[in-house]
């Protein structure tokens, strides 16, 4: 049956069985034809085959319920030209947008760097802390996940591996955990890489190629920031009397950023503990649609939804390297 395989021109299994029967009869002979082609070195070069696995478990930051930035990712997009007032025609400075998106909410605050040096991360992280509160662990891309990243971007990385000593002196005193995900592993990482995506989706279409200045910029960014936060987390409700949909502006002021206005309630009588207890009503509910709506759909498994035997000794496998043929 090899001989006929070669033959034929590593023909598939099916066709190679049926010129087999042509001359004989093989004893089990279907298992046999596919041991053949499973053995065939150059036919397992030409139609590789990715080790796949049973997809782990949601970490516990992102399925338990915490305060909203309380454990975030971070990623740099850019870099993008701005112009100031005043300046000559025709010269623009760089600059590029911090996005940290909240693991538990999925809220995205959009944070706008014109320098990427640790006084200016620095500074960055005491802006978010004082507007979002101190997170209390930090997630970024380990510096081997950005080979198609520009300079400026792979030593922003290079300096969180390595922090600086006052940046470390800073996480150290605010008590924040900063970890990496793990090296070739940007799977990790697809919560942060969906909230750039998100942006740049946005950006794109509305600035195009126009050059900005800062004070256009840094609107258009704060604009994007509202729309991402008033995004539903859940499949909208065929109901017609059902507007409500959970966003992560819920978790932030309790309605989506760019909801219509609610009717206004001021005249009412009502005493402190009562508003109090209507307010901490408002957000068990929302916590409870978080639960049982939002972490419901993230149990959904579109691939990677059977657990298969890993690679052994003595087997044969092509290395794959990102950007290059097997």
């Amino acid at each position: 049956m090899q001989y006929f395989h070669l033959k034929y021109l590593h023909v598939g299994a099916q066709t190679l069985l049926y010129l087999v029967r042509q001359e004989f009869w093989p004893l089990s002979g279907r298992n046999t034809a596919r041991k053949i082609i499973h053995d065939c070195v150059i036919c397992a070069k030409n139609k590789p085959r990715i080790v796949t696995q049973i997809v782990g478990n949601l970490p516990t930051n992102r399925v338990n319920p915490s305060y909203p930035f309380s454990h975030v990712g971070i990623d740099f997009c850019g870099p993008f030209d701005i112009k100031y007032k005043g300046q000559r025609k025709g010269i623009y400075q760089k600059c590029y947008v911090a996005v940290f998106i909240c693991f538990a909410t999925n809220a995205i605050h959009l944070e706008t760097v014109t320098d990427l040096t640790a006084d200016a991360m620095i500074a960055t992280l005491k802006r978010i802390f004082s507007r979002r509160g101190t997170s209390s662990s930090i997630c970024t891309d380990n510096a081997t996940n950005l080979k198609g990243a520009n300079s400026d971007l792979k030593r922003l990385q290079s300096m969180f591996s390595r922090p600086p000593e006052p940046l470390a002196n800073y996480l150290t005193n605010e008590q924040v955990t900063w970890t990496f995900i793990p090296p070739r592993s940007p799977n990790f990482g697809g919560l942060r890489e969906a909230g750039v995506k998100s942006f740049k989706h946005h950006l794109k279409r509305t600035v195009g190629n126009s050059r900005l200045t800062i004070e256009q910029f840094f609107t258009i960014v704060i604009q994007v920031e509202g729309i991402l936060n008033s995004r539903p987390l859940m499949p909208l409700s065929s109901d017609p009397d059902n507007f409500e949909i959970l966003t992560p502006g819920h978790f932030l002021i309790g309605r989506p950023i760019n909801s219509i206005p609610h009717p206004d309630y001021s005249d009412r009588q009502d005493n402190l503990l009562s508003q109090w207890k209507r307010l901490s009503k408002m957000v068990q509910i929302i916590w409870k649609n978080w639960k049982l709506d939002y972490l419901n759909n993230l149990q959904a498994r579109h691939k990677w939804q059977f657990e298969k035997q890993n690679v052994s000794k003595n087997s044969m496998v092509l290395l794959k390297e990102d950007n290059l043929p097997p």
